[in-house]
């Protein structure tokens, strides 16, 4: 688990942000059926975050306090939770009774949405969009229906075991998961512009999956645009504006994160490694590492087995 640190206090209100460490998605989740703290968050005590939390609740069970007003758990529900917010489970961690569920928590850097614009830059982000604005009325709550609860807690428990577990290319198993669940949470908050379409949903799925399965094959923005029937203008706009990423950025990370792997785990030369993962010059494989690790790949192999 990313473990949490106490940032400041506003008002006496403890400020919670994600301790962020090298080389981990800024993501984490925990089980809310089990928990009393989220690492050093006392969830009965009114606290407030730097971070954005997806609570999805299995079951009914206990009451929270999300800004002035409480909520009564019920199954099937999904709760926003910006940074800033304020959120107390009523009467303490163990009034959830049987309510169980996941919460996940991410940083805004975890889909690239931490720009230059300063700690709010994230309400112009349309994977954040729910976060921003109510969805209900008077609190930022969905409700996933009976028929799909099933497949979100298993989609909830795969993210969780790609987070313990760490095998290779989970990081990008993760970045895909964590926007794969933004646009379904998308898709169930209403909205008044359509800036998230079913059809911008589709294509950024079809990116990933032809990403993950052709990235070793030095494939550039064209391919993609090739494959999934878009010009190549068109594709980088709809995918910077859903995930936060370019179509590059998007090979980029997936091809590093196999780099890091093989570094790690096998003795390959240097340029085999570059080569195996899209990088015909070892020069560009090299400069790529160092830009986006602050290392060279020879240094990451170093660091690794020291």
């Amino acid at each position: 688990m990313t473990a949490t640190v106490l940032r400041t206090r506003i008002d006496g209100l403890p400020v919670y942000g994600l301790r962020h460490l090298p080389d981990l998605p800024p993501v984490d989740t925990v089980a809310l059926s089990d928990a009393q703290t989220l690492g050093h968050v006392h969830l009965s005590d009114p606290h407030t975050h730097e971070f954005f939390v997806v609570a999805y609740f299995e079951r009914d069970g206990g009451t929270l306090r999300i800004g002035s007003r409480e909520h009564a758990v019920a199954a099937g529900d999904v709760h926003l939770l910006a940074p800033g917010d304020t959120v107390t489970v009523v009467g303490g961690t163990e009034r959830l009774g049987s309510a169980r569920g996941h919460a996940v928590c991410f940083s805004p850097a975890a889909i690239g949405a931490q720009g230059s614009g300063g700690p709010l830059s994230w309400r112009a982000h349309p994977l954040l969009f729910p976060f921003a604005h109510p969805t209900t009325g008077d609190a930022k709550r969905l409700q996933v229906p009976a028929d799909e609860r099933a497949a979100w807690t298993a989609r909830l428990q795969d993210l969780a075991d790609e987070l313990d577990e760490r095998r290779h290319g989970y990081r990008d198993a993760v970045d895909a998961r964590l926007t794969l669940l933004l646009i379904d949470i998308a898709r169930m908050a209403p909205r008044s512009d359509d800036r998230i379409g079913v059809d911008v949903e589709g294509i950024l799925t079809e990116v990933l999956e032809f990403v993950d399965l052709h990235y070793r094959d030095g494939i550039s923005l064209r391919d993609v645009a090739r494959a999934v029937h878009r010009s190549p203008g068109h594709l980088t706009t709809v995918v910077r504006r859903t995930s936060g990423r370019t179509v590059q950025e998007w090979i980029t990370e997936r091809r590093l994160a196999e780099a890091r792997r093989l570094l790690v785990e096998t003795n390959l030369a240097i340029e085999e490694i570059g080569r195996s993962v899209g990088y015909r010059d070892p020069s560009f494989f090299a400069r790529t590492f160092r830009r986006r690790h602050g290392i060279s790949p020879s240094g990451w192999r170093r660091a690794a087995h020291a």
